[in-house]
C-alpha cells in the first residue's frame, strides 16, 4: 500500500479546487491530517477546524519529515506545496491518489440513516460471506477484514483514514466493502471520492441537530449520497416518510422496500419471541422464509434494506436466507445477556426518540411481565431530544429508570432531570432517577421479575463513559453481568 509512491502533480491534478503547485515535484507515499502521523514521504493536509487550524502545525510536520503539504493559503516552507481553495473538499481526492484509487477494484456499499446502519451492514455482511464473498467492513463497531477487526476512530473515519483503510482492504483481496455513513461524514466530505455500487436509507428520526440546525438540513445532507457520480443504484425503507420522500427525488435508480404496503420487496408472517423473528420475504427473484435470531419488527425493516442490497449486489435469495439465520449476535444491537434467571435483560444503543420508541414497542408484544427501560441522554449534544426520550421511554414501559449516559462537560444530574421532566408527562408513569449509571443498572436488574424484560439502552457496544475530560472504562453488558452476579443469577 504504502512505500510505492504517487508524484505530488499526479495528487494536484485529481483535487478539486485547485490553484497552484509550488516547490517542485515529489514522491508521496503517505497523507495524513494528523502532524503526529507525518512520517517521511508523507503529503501533510493542513485542515482548518473549530477549535485547531491543521496550518498551525506544518513546522511539526516538516520536523517530522513530511515530503509536502495540502494548503489552502500559501505558506513559506521548506518543502513543496499544493494550494486548494477548500483542503477539506480536496482531502478525500488527494488520498484516493496517493492511495492509487483503492475503490476502481472494490466494490463498496454504503449504509446510511439515524438508526439501524450497524445492524444493516453485518446483516449484509453475513449474506456476502455466505455467497462466498470476501468482505471489508468500516463502521460504528470498529473495521473488519474477513472477520479480522481493525481499529478505527469513529463510524465513518476521516478522509486520509478512509482512502488508507480501503487501499488495505484492496490489498488484503477483499471483493465488496460495506460502510456506514453518517451524516457528519458526508457534510465533512469524509466519504467523498468514493462511488458506491448502492446506497441503502434506514430511516430519519431527531439526532445530530446541534450539528445540522434541523430536520430538512439533516434529510438534504443524507440525500447527497443518493446522486449521480455517488451511487449507482439505491434501496430505501419507504415506511419511513423521510425514505418515501427519498425516492421521489431520488435521480438514480433505486428499489423500495416495505413491511407495510406495496414495494420492490416486502414482508408478511411476521413472528416474534424473546429469541427472534421468522417472517416471508418476496423479492422479484422468489419468496422465502426467514429466522431471524433478532428481536423486533424493526429488525425485519433492517433486515429488508440489507436483503435488498443484497439483491441489488447480485446474490441470490439462498444465500440472503443462509446469511440471515447464522447472523452472529451484534454488540449492543437488543443484545440478550444470557443468564439464569426468570427474566430476560438486553443491551441496545439507542439513543434518539425514535429508536427508543420502536426497540421498547417491538418488545411489548415478546414479554408475558413488564418492560423495564433504563435511560439516559448525552451531554454536549442535541438538548432538545432529552424530554422526548423519557416522555418516549415512560410511554412504553412500565417502569422507567432514569441515569446519566456520557454526560461530557454537562452536569449529569441536570440532563437527567431534563430526560426526567418528559417521562413525568406521562399518565401513570412509573419513574426511578438513579444517576450512577452502574448502580442503575443493578436497581433494574434487582427490581426485576419472572417474565420481566430489562432494556438497558443508550451505549450498547461502548466500553467507556464520556465524563468531563476523562473517558472512563464502563460497558453496560460487563455492568449487567456484574448486577445478575450481585443479585443472585449466574450469566452464561
Amino acid at each position: 500500500m504504502s512505500g510505492m509512491g504517487v508524484l505530488l502533480r499526479q495528487v494536484a491534478e485529481r483535487v478539486p479546487g485547485f490553484i497552484s503547485l509550488a516547490g517542485g515535484d515529489v514522491s508521496v507515499s503517505d497523507i495524513t491530517h494528523d502532524s503526529r502521523q507525518v512520517r517521511p514521504g508523507t503529503l501533510f493536509v493542513a485542515i482548518p477546524g473549530e477549535q485547531l487550524d491543521g496550518h498551525d502545525f506544518i513546522g511539526e510536520a516538516v520536523e517530522r519529515g513530511a515530503s509536502a503539504v495540502l494548503v489552502e493559503r500559501v505558506q513559506q516552507t521548506s518543502i513543496p506545496h499544493i494550494l486548494v481553495e477548500d483542503t477539506r473538499l480536496a482531502t478525500a481526492w488527494a488520498a484516493r491518489a496517493v492511495f492509487r484509487e483503492p475503490d476502481s477494484t472494490l466494490v463498496v456499499a454504503a449504509v446510511t440513516g439515524t438508526n439501524g446502519k450497524t445492524t444493516v451492514t453485518h446483516m449484509l455482511e453475513s449474506i456476502l460471506v455466505a455467497s462466498g464473498v470476501r468482505v471489508g467492513i468500516i463502521g460504528t463497531l470498529g473495521a473488519r477484514i474477513d472477520g479480522s477487526p481493525v481499529t478505527i476512530a469513529r463510524t465513518t473515519p476521516e478522509a486520509t483514514d478512509l482512502q488508507r483503510i480501503l487501499a488495505t482492504m484492496r490489498d488484503s483481496r477483499v471483493h465488496t466493502v460495506l460502510m456506514e455513513v453518517s451524516s457528519h461524514a458526508i457534510e465533512l466530505h469524509r466519504s467523498d471520492a468514493i462511488v458506491f455500487a448502492v446506497v441503502g436509507f434506514t430511516n430519519l428520526s431527531q439526532d445530530h441537530l446541534d450539528f445540522h440546525g434541523d430536520m430538512e438540513t439533516y434529510f438534504d445532507v443524507k440525500r447527497r449520497l443518493f446522486a449521480p457520480g455517488v451511487a449507482d443504484t439505491a434501496v430505501v425503507n419507504t415506511d419511513d416518510p423521510w425514505g418515501e420522500r427519498l425516492t421521489l427525488s431520488s435521480r438514480i435508480p433505486s428499489i423500495a422496500v416495505s413491511l407495510a404496503s406495496a414495494a420492490d420487496i416486502t414482508a408478511d408472517g411476521l413472528e416474534g419471541t424473546a429469541e427472534g423473528t421468522s417472517f416471508t420475504v418476496h423479492t422479484p427473484g422468489g419468496s422465502g422464509v426467514v429466522a431471524l435470531p433478532l428481536v423486533g419488527v424493526f429488525n425485519v425493516s433492517n433486515a429488508l434494506v440489507a436483503i435488498g442490497m443484497a439483491v441489488e449486489l447480485g446474490v441470490d435469495l439462498a444465500a440472503i436466507t443462509e446469511g440471515l439465520e447464522g447472523l452472529d449476535s451484534i454488540p449492543g444491537r437488543m443484545e440478550v445477556i444470557p443468564h439464569d434467571g426468570p427474566f430476560t435483560v438486553v443491551v441496545d444503543y439507542a439513543h434518539t426518540p425514535d429508536a427508543i420508541a420502536v426497540v421498547l414497542d417491538s418488545v411489548r408484544s415478546a414479554v408475558p411481565g413488564r418492560v423495564i427501560a433504563l435511560v439516559g441522554a448525552g451531554g454536549d449534544r442535541d438538548r432538545d431530544k432529552r424530554s422526548i426520550m423519557g416522555a418516549t421511554a415512560a410511554r412504553l414501559s412500565d417502569l422507567t429508570v432514569i441515569t446519566t449516559d456520557n454526560p461530557r462537560s454537562e452536569d449529569p444530574v441536570a440532563i437527567a432531570d431534563e430526560v426526567r421532566r418528559g417521562a413525568e408527562v406521562q399518565p401513570g408513569a412509573t419513574i426511578e432517577m438513579v444517576i450512577d449509571r452502574r448502580e442503575a443498572i443493578r436497581y433494574a436488574v434487582q427490581v426485576a421479575l419472572p417474565g420481566d424484560m430489562v432494556v438497558v439502552l443508550g451505549k450498547g457496544h461502548e466500553q467507556g463513559q464520556d465524563v468531563g475530560a476523562e473517558i472512563l472504562p464502563f460497558d453496560d453488558r460487563a455492568e449487567v453481568r456484574d448486577a445478575l452476579t450481585a443479585a443472585g443469577w449466574t450469566p452464561s
